[in-house]
């Protein structure tokens, strides 16, 4: 699904236009992003949590040509899905 179809969705349901519904999609985006940055997590009860996690330093491969290469340490977002969606999912 790509954003736009999740505008439509949430126009629908909601009964709202879609320009407000694409409004509150960003609202909501630009908090999670947000949030993340300045405390690092973001718990959904029942969706799910997202985590700001640090990967260390490491020693990679380049695929084409086998050259061993430096991948630096970086910070990366987790996701870990809450009891009620896995549920739902299954």
């Amino acid at each position: 699904m790509t954003k736009a179809e999740l505008v439509v969705k949430i126009a629908e349901k909601a009964g709202m236009t879609k320009a407000d519904a694409e409004r509150c999609l960003n609202y909501f985006l630009d908090t999670v992003e947000e949030t993340l940055v300045n405390e690092g997590k973001l718990t959904l009860t029942g969706f799910g949590t997202f985590q700001v996690d640090e990967r260390k330093e490491r020693v990679g491969r380049n695929p084409r040509t086998g050259d061993e290469i430096k991948i630096p340490a970086c910070k990366v977002v987790k996701f870990r899905p809450g009891k009620l969606l896995k549920d739902a999912v299954k």
